[in-house]
């Protein structure tokens, strides 16, 4: 029998839409620093992730630096530009969790959005959602303190990477805030004080999700509820994660689609 969806993208999906998409899904492991999507180039496929977690990164023309701008996991997809009309990419995205998830080809999701008004506008409510995300990604860079942010990121991670412990390194949770590496180091020390996190070498474990969700002092939480209305279920995404833990063969190829 065919294993159901566990992207909650689409899991929603109405029975019809699934049998439209059935035939054009494959699943495929998606491999740690893996480019799903490359600035200013087309987008090939539309990734719906199972396990692991993407990063959408922003860089300016000529500068090395880049901020992360959003998330996407399980409870949602990649290729939003499609959605919308454009089959280029704006931002960078890749593959900072390791995992597995369902991949679409560019035309074939156009097309299948084509024939489905109710796929399109399904999928058109992620986007409404992750630019929720993405605008208090932004509010959370401008006006929040660094050890705020980081209680955010931390919460975001903990919702997709469907576990307390997330294997990173303080130069890469720099790179994605966009701060110094120092600044960084300071700011978990501040909430490893307050018994909120647990930090060691190349691994950061959440030992008090309310007391983070209490830090962020408002920054997480506007985001998750505009995706819980949309789609239903709990602001924190990681409920469905802890159901994932322990489960084998995250990242195996499957051979049947899903029912």
């Amino acid at each position: 029998m065919a294993a159901a969806f566990r992207n909650r993208l689409l899991a929603a999906l109405c029975e019809e839409d699934r049998e439209v998409m059935r035939p054009l899904v494959e699943f495929t492991p998606l491999s740690l620093r893996q480019s799903v999507e490359a600035a200013g180039k087309p987008i090939t496929h539309a990734y719906f992730p199972e396990s692991g977690c993407m990063s959408v990164m922003a860089q300016a023309p000529g500068h090395n630096r880049r901020i992360e701008v959003a998330l996407i996991g399980y409870e949602g997809m990649s290729g939003l530009g499609l959605v919308l009309g454009d089959n280029r990419a704006v931002n960078e995205v890749g593959v900072r969790i390791a995992g597995g998830g369902w991949r679409v080809a560019a035309e074939s999701i156009v097309e299948a959005m084509r024939e489905s008004t109710t796929l399109y506008q399904h999928l058109l409510r992620y986007v409404h959602a992750f630019i929720a995300q993405a605008s208090q990604t932004a509010l959370s860079h401008g006006r929040a303190k660094l050890d705020e942010r980081l209680a955010r990121w931390l919460l975001m991670s903990h919702d997709r990477f469907q576990a307390d412990r997330l294997n990173t390194t303080h130069d890469y949770v720099a790179e994605t805030l966009g701060v110094r590496r120092a600044g960084i180091t300071l700011a978990l020390h501040a909430l490893e004080a307050k018994g909120l996190i647990r930090s060691a070498r190349n691994q950061i474990t959440i030992c008090d999700r309310e007391g983070l969700c209490e830090h962020a002092n408002g920054s997480y939480g506007v985001a998750e509820a505009v995706y819980a209305r949309l789609f239903g279920g709990e602001i924190a995404l990681s409920e469905r994660g802890q159901q994932l833990k322990g489960e084998e063969g995250a990242t195996a190829r499957r051979d049947s689609l899903p029912s």
